[in-house]
């Protein structure tokens, strides 16, 4: 029969403890991460589908109606979930809760240079196809580390990511 002495039992009691305290540590920082209903990452970006949206105080209808978004495909930012609301945020920090059939996975995002080059590559100091005034709303297609690769106004191109909001800073699109 294996017997422990009581400094040991003690050890084992903390190393315990600590493997546990690490374990919901983990569960709690994934959950913070991660909404309750969808299991998607929190914050993420979504758009706009619908043409006008009211944005409520509260996840629900019977919410006081505090604005209404009006513009089509715009990118707004979840930050959280309840049932079917979704928690959202535009490029100004305004926000409220929105019915989620009212947003799209479609990703688009806001120029916030003006006259902001569409490159033809992911380069510096490469030729433009055309410039997007600011405010310009554009369909995100792809992101490397740096450039993300866009569509608007039927042109196609490479811009820097840190000019543009809607798209995280860490964010690879394929």
């Amino acid at each position: 029969m294996f017997t422990l002495g009581r400094k040991s039992l003690v050890s084992l009691a903390a190393a315990l403890l600590l493997a546990l305290t690490n374990s919901v540590a983990a569960e709690v920082q994934t959950d913070q991460k991660r909404g309750p209903v969808t299991n998607l990452p929190l914050p993420r970006y979504v758009s706009l589908k619908a043409s006008k949206a009211n944005v409520r105080r509260g996840p629900s209808r019977t919410h006081r109606i505090d604005w209404v978004f009006t513009r089509k495909s715009m990118p707004l930012q979840i930050t959280a979930e309840y049932g079917h609301w979704r928690r959202v945020r535009d490029i100004e920090g305004a926000g409220g809760w929105v019915h989620y059939s009212l947003l799209s996975g479609v990703r688009t995002v806001i120029v916030q240079k003006d006259m902001l080059p569409l490159a033809i590559r992911p380069e510096a100091e490469t030729q433009a196809t055309a410039h997007l005034e600011l405010g310009v709303i554009a369909k995100l297609e792809e992101c490397n580390p740096d450039w993300c690769r866009l569509k608007a106004g039927g042109y196609k191109g490479w811009v820097q990511k840190s000019d543009l909001w809607g798209v995280s800073a860490e964010e690879i699109r394929d």
